[in-house]
């Protein structure tokens, strides 16, 4: 294999090249390694291997005449002729010199262009036939601004670069002929072998040409940005040696004039603003070693910066201040029923709160979540119990945070690090005490980032968060005096470890009188400020806000009506603000729907179940209590069940259950026809069975709808429609009782936003009705069962064609009824 010449050697063997002779019809062929050769250039070798070193003394006894090819793998240390491209060159060794090494540096003058036809032998050496590759040329205005264009570059690119002499720019001008111009350019510039190869076998010579242009422009290209870049660099190490040298003639001139070093200055601002802090002991040691790192950091350095904001964070925390307590539990009621209307639950849990306090001032709190749907307050009550306790209130969403550097920040190695939420807050609260609620905390997120609930794990533990150690300080605060207040709409998603730490206060949705009561002293006041009306200009009625509650809101909480009282407020404001608004504007029923345009929900409950095999069932959501509706149809077929309406595996193993309780104690008569001897069981081999839970788009899951699902099926068999009054909840075993559920409150409310009067639940949920307010439970008419006969007893309609039959299920008890 050959190596480009490097060095020279002591011994010189000079050799003449002699006159032109014809072309033998087979010469030696010489692989060359990263290298290839041109026509009418001079290519200097070194050769090692056996094998070359005999063909080079061989050639030198005949007529020194050599093929140089290129191999295609430059790895390989002695390729054969598969490994070698088919176009190589002609050369004369035109020197020889002979190291002590054994090895041999020899020169040869290329001449002319060849194509390796067939081998003829390996050994000792390899040996090829040849056949000449002539340039082709043909003589157009194409190729002399080709040649020009050519020219002009690679005179600009010696001019750039060090490694081309300023001798081949004046040869390069001198030569005419193109097909020499583009071997000596291309055998002067270092481009890749592959390129210099597809120019060698190019013998179009306006095709090389052309191609050699390109390779000129992309070279230059590179060159000058190199140079720009380079350019850059100098002129930034200029910069900063002339800063340096500025700075230092600026140290000696504050010196003579007995003026303090800027850095020194810097460095006594945080030892002061450090003393000022009241850093407990361990974290002053490390305040103090960062300082002293930075007395002896320049400016410049790029530590110095880093080390300056951790002190500054040090430094800037309220290591000692807090804010005492108002413990006057007639003050915080006051407070609370100010900002808020009902939640005596969670009211008398903040009370009994200050009153622990108030006894054992170093007791340790419990960390609180509220959990319900939107818009029932659960936000604004933190800062209420904030204000109540005198407290600095911070607000953290927890929403989408799926990062735990978020939580526990990020350390200091990384650029643009930061100290975590928990800290950033208590440094905006400027208070070691103050009220943090974590907002929205069953939607954290986790990815490869890290899982923010399991960083929240010692954030939310009173007996861990006292030695809290953020990633960016990495010095314990202590969180102990920190009241926590976390919010949710749903606790499924919440880890359970994350949901051990934490109390649970359920706020449920507003019934139409409470929302009744928030809007009068709340939503409508807070409205007329916002979109600059006085009172005296506007005014509602009670029944208006009524219309607006039931006939253009359907939610849990406020937020949609306040936007209702909101939108009528604005276009009673346009009206002022035109002139065309009386003096004052009276808001009544008929204002509303001229307002407001044709009412958005209607109570579809008389309509729906006004046939048999409708039943209007109750449900929980994340977002409070609704109504759902189950129906059931039948028609000839082979006893099939099909089940429609986005259900989950729970929810239709329920419709299956039912089925399988419906099957098995029948009507005696089934509204259509009977097989005769009352069981039924003809009659269900004969007709499929579809049961259907309309809003198909909304995924439902869970197993209350049991009763309603029985219900339904009893309806469509008997023919008996179930009352348009009524709802119900519960979970049925195959043997007909009615097990408990859960969020019976909620579904009392969503009952009672749909205009219904009666609500079917299980009697071991009895208690729970406690939880419904008084004015609800007089409105309301709970009929508490336990198992199928007490529900299809209060359920089905008693006047219709149905009453008198009899039904194959026995009843254990009366239904128990209740106000």
């Amino acid at each position: 294999m050959i190596d480009i010449l490097t060095e020279s050697g002591p011994r010189d063997v000079e050799i003449g090249v002699g006159e032109d002779r014809e072309l033998p019809p087979s010469l030696p062929v010489l692989p060359l390694r990263d290298t290839v050769p041109f026509p009418d250039t001079l290519t200097p070798l070194a050769v090692g291997q056996e094998r070359s070193i005999e063909l080079v003394n061989t050639v030198l006894g005949r007529d020194r005449m050599l093929v140089m090819v290129a191999s295609r793998n430059p790895e390989l240390e002695a390729p054969g002729p598969d490994d070698l491209y088919d176009v190589g060159v002609v050369g004369v060794v035109a020197r020889m010199l002979k190291v002590p090494d054994g090895t041999l540096r020899i020169l040869v003058q290329g001449t002319q262009r060849v194509r390796l036809d067939r081998w003829v032998g390996e050994q000792p050496f390899l040996e090829a036939e040849i056949s000449p590759l002539p340039d082709v040329v043909q003589e157009s205005t194409e190729l002399t601004a080709l040649v020009r264009n050519v020219q002009s570059t690679f005179s600009h690119i010696v001019e750039e670069v060090p490694y081309l002499p300023e001798e081949l720019q004046i040869a390069v001008a001198n030569v005419d002929e193109p097909g020499a111009l583009a071997n000596l350019i291309a055998g002067a510039l270092r481009l890749k072998p592959e390129e210099k190869q597809e120019l060698l076998e190019q013998v179009d010579v306006a095709a090389r040409m052309r191609r050699l242009s390109q390779l000129l422009a992309r070279e230059l290209e590179v060159i000058s940005i190199g140079t720009k870049i380079q350019s850059q660099v100098q002129s930034e190490l200029d910069a900063n040696q002339r800063e340096y040298v500025l700075r230092q003639q600026l140290r000696a001139i504050r010196e003579e004039l007995g003026e303090e070093d800027e850095s020194e200055a810097e460095a006594r601002d945080l030892r002061e603003q450090l003393d000022q802090a009241g850093l407990p002991p361990e974290v002053r040691r490390v305040a103090d070693r960062e300082l002293v790192r930075l007395e002896k950091l320049p400016p410049m350095a790029a530590e110095h910066s880093v080390i300056r904001t951790y002190l500054e964070w040090l430094a800037t925390l309220p290591w000692a201040t807090g804010t005492i307590d108002n413990l006057d539990l007639a003050h915080a009621r006051e407070v609370l029923d100010a900002d808020h209307y009902g939640i005596e639950q969670v009211k008398d849990r903040i009370l009994e709160f200050l009153a622990v306090r108030m006894l054992k001032p170093d007791a340790r709190g419990s960390i609180l979540c509220f959990v319900g749907p939107p818009g029932v307050g659960k936000t604004s009550l933190g800062r209420s119990i904030a204000r109540a306790l005198g407290r600095r209130f911070e607000r953290i969403s927890a929403g989408g945070v799926r990062d735990e550097a978020e939580v526990r920040g990020h350390r200091r190695t990384y650029v643009g690090a930061m100290p975590g939420v928990i800290v950033r807050s208590l440094r905006d609260a400027e208070s070691n005490n103050p009220l943090l609620m974590i907002d929205e905390i069953d939607k954290l997120g986790s990815d490869y980032r890290g899982d923010p609930a399991s960083a929240m794990l010692e954030v939310l533990d009173t007996e861990q968060n006292a030695t809290f150690r953020d990633h960016y300080l990495d010095v314990q605060f202590d969180l102990s005096n920190v009241m926590f207040i976390t919010t949710a709409n749903t606790l499924d998603t919440i880890p359970g470890p994350l949901r051990d730490r934490m109390e649970v206060l359920q706020l449920a949705g507003y019934t139409e009188e409470e929302k009744l009561e928030i809007a009068k002293r709340y939503l409508v006041p807070r409205q007329i400020e916002r979109n600059g009306l006085k009172r005296s200009q506007i005014a509602f009625s009670d029944t208006a806000l009524k219309v607006i509650i039931r006939d253009y809101t359907r939610e849990a909480g406020v937020r949609n009506l306040e936007r209702e009282i909101g939108s009528v407020c604005r276009k009673v404001a346009r009206q002022v603000a035109e002139g065309t608004a009386p003096k004052r504007t009276s808001i009544g029923r008929p204002r509303v729907r001229e307002l407001l345009g044709r009412a958005r929900f209607h109570s579809e409950t008389q309509r729906r179940t006004s046939e048999p095999g409708v039943a209007t069932g109750l449900a929980w959501t994340p977002v409070g209590g609704d109504v759902l509706f189950v129906e059931a149809s039948a028609m000839p077929g082979k006893g099939k069940l099909t089940i429609t309406g986005q259900l989950g595996d729970v929810m239709r193993e329920s419709a299956q259950a039912a089925l399988s309780y419906v099957r098995a104690h029948p009507p005696v008569e089934i509204a259509g026809g009977t097989d005769g001897d009352g069981d039924g069981r003809d009659w269900f081999a004969e007709h499929d069975i579809h049961v259907h839970v309309p809003a198909g788009a909304i995924p439902k899951d869970g197993p209350s709808a049991g009763v309603t699902m029985v219900t339904a099926l009893m309806s469509l068999l008997s023919g008996a429609p179930v009352r348009d009054d009524t709802a119900m909840t519960g979970e049925v075993t195959l043997t007909g009782q009615v097990l408990p559920i859960g969020g019976l409150k909620e579904k009392a409310l969503a009952a009672q936003r749909m205009g219904l009067r009666r609500v079917i639940a299980p009697a071991d949920n009895e208690a729970d009705a406690d939880d419904v307010p008084a004015h609800l439970r007089e409105d309301l008419e709970f009929v508490f069962v336990r198992d199928v006969a007490e529900v299809l007893d209060a359920a089905l309609e008693r006047g219709s064609s149905s009453n008198g039959r009899v039904y194959a299920h026995g009843r254990s008890r009366p239904a128990t009824r209740g106000k």
